[in-house]
């Protein structure tokens, strides 16, 4: 087994399943009826992708481990997913704020990713991009409908804009693992588009009427497997199941 790429294919993995699920818990809570679906779909998009990420990640590990194995028999410190992906929902504004800056980073980096000497990540990101367009398009449209939108709204971005900017700069830390994949053209310099990704978000923010925080020291560790309390909370609900009744199949 290649240990480095199974790594580094979970660390992607990771952040499209722990962010489907959360995203998931909006369905049937939802705004009004059209962004109930929309979250719900937007939900599908990243869970569809992990289980196709999980399912080669198995494979690679060859021990006879399923996708599904791979998921919901897992510790909270074996994830490797951004700190960003497993927050908690808050309010709709919250949401929003975290699905633009978590989408126009993941647009950007399967974009880099499309490059991969890897044959099944090169095609994953191919197929998986134009998800992610319609899931920055969306995010942008309602930061601008919310920030320049009434007072209370304007406020309740704002403060989401806030309160989630720490957690942003986790994007573009790099360790040795990122090294390897860049050495060896399988992963993504995400340091190489920072700059391109602060020129989105900023032309967005701007027409919002929104202001961004100065920049300071940013939260970090969800890749190395230090996370909030949050996401061993989640754990426990979607997990459930699968640990209640091993091997149960539906």
């Amino acid at each position: 087994m290649n240990q480095k790429l199974f790594e580094y294919v979970l660390r992607i993995a990771d952040n499209a399943l722990i962010y489907g699920q959360r995203l998931s818990e909006w369905c049937g809570h939802g705004p009004v009826l059209e962004e109930d679906i929309a979250l719900a779909n937007t939900s599908l998009d990243y869970i569809g992708q992990a289980t196709n990420l999980l399912k080669y990640a198995a494979e690679l590990e060859g021990k006879g481990r399923t996708e599904d194995d791979i998921a919901f028999l897992r510790d909270a410190w074996d994830f490797k997913n951004l700190l960003i992906v497993e927050l908690p929902n808050n309010d709709y504004a919250y949401t929003i704020a975290r699905q633009f800056f978590f989408a126009h980073w993941y647009l950007l980096f399967l974009e880099e990713l499309q490059s991969s000497s890897n044959e099944f990540l090169k095609g994953f990101a191919e197929k998986s991009i134009k998800e992610i367009r319609y899931h920055v398009q969306h995010a942008s449209d309602w930061m601008l409908r919310l920030g320049d939108g009434t007072e209370d709204s304007h406020a309740r971005m704002q403060n989401a804009v806030n309160q989630l900017w720490e957690f942003t700069p986790e994007f573009f830390m790099m360790d040795e693992l990122d090294q390897w994949a860049i050495a060896e053209n399988i992963g993504v310099n995400c340091e190489g588009f920072k700059a391109q990704w602060r020129h989105n978000i900023e032309s967005v923010i701007t027409e919002a009427t929104l202001v961004l925080p100065p920049d300071a020291w940013g939260q970090r560790g969800g890749r190395s497997g230090k996370h909030t309390e949050y996401l061993g909370l989640m754990l426990a609900e979607m997990q459930f199941l699968q640990r209640a009744y091993p091997g149960a199949k539906w």
